[in-house]
């Protein structure tokens, strides 16, 4: 029988265990598994831009999202994986598209997480990353009505939110008209010590990360279902979306988690020529 929780209090739920299957080890939690990829650890000083994460998930016939959403294909294991990517982390980038149709709120809500952060010698929470074109970010999302929630908003726009409680800056790089996203992540790197980044999507974001030679690793959450379909107007089916690569990215697999029939993947870019 499991031990109720104190009056007042909700249980939490008993962490999932993934099974390393290459390399092969014991079942572990998401937490100790974080902890062995070796993501708590700061790449160093000589590193001009931070190191790129990408997590996505996607069904076994290339579904990124479903009406829309990713979260309509996500597990508790794959949403325990999202959150101890993001604990370790030092800044989270996201498309201003992901922004509003995912609703983001506060980037780490665990009080436990935060406080393992501050022990570390890390602010509370990553830096929270918005790539925006226009900048047509609602006032009204979560993360920006977070009080001191820490947003930096890279855009080519000389346009600027209006007042909201979370604290917001702007990273301005423009070539030929449009953001320099190359460029801005040096400057997330100098400006606000941002050594490693995880990207969320969406897939137009994580193609131009990939085309400019800006990904380090992909994580990949591959959910065992199978929904067929098209997109509708506007709406990615895979998780990258845009032109096609020329030449396509090699990847090289360094890890795979299991639990129950869905797979986590871990890949390396391997190009060599990522700066």
């Amino acid at each position: 029988m499991s031990a109720e929780a104190p009056s007042g209090e909700r249980a939490q739920p008993a962490p999932s265990l993934l099974e390393r299957v290459f390399p092969p080890g014991p079942p572990a939690p998401v937490d100790e598994l974080v902890r062995g990829m070796g993501l708590w650890e700061r790449p160093g000083e000589e590193r001009a831009r931070p190191h790129v994460l990408l997590n996505m998930v996607s069904t076994l016939d290339g579904r990124a999202t479903l009406s829309g959403r990713s979260g309509s294909i996500s597990s508790p294991a794959d949403r325990e994986l999202f959150h101890g990517l993001r604990a370790a982390v030092d800044g989270v980038l996201v498309g201003a598209g992901t922004i509003r149709t995912e609703r983001y709120g506060r980037i780490i809500r665990e009080q436990a997480v935060r406080h393992e952060r501050l022990a570390r010698g890390l602010p509370e929470e990553p830096l929270a990353c918005i790539v925006s074109g226009r900048l047509e970010l609602p006032p009204d999302i979560g993360l920006l009505q977070t009080e001191g929630a820490r947003v930096v908003v890279l855009t080519a726009s000389r346009a600027a939110l209006p007042p909201v409680p979370a604290q917001v800056e702007y990273l301005r790089p423009v070539r030929d008209g449009r953001l320099d996203l190359s460029r801005a992540l040096t400057e997330l790197r100098l400006q606000h010590d941002v050594r490693s980044l995880l990207c969320e999507g969406g897939p137009h974001l994580a193609r131009e990360l990939l085309a400019d030679g800006l990904l380090d690793e992909l994580f990949l959450s591959l959910s065992p279902v199978l929904v067929g379909g098209e997109p509708s107007a506007g709406e990615a089916l895979r998780i990258l979306a845009g032109l096609e690569l020329e030449p396509p990215s090699q990847m090289r697999l360094t890890s795979v988690l299991r639990q129950h029939s869905w797979l986590f993947l871990r890949y390396s870019v391997a190009s060599e020529e990522r700066v």
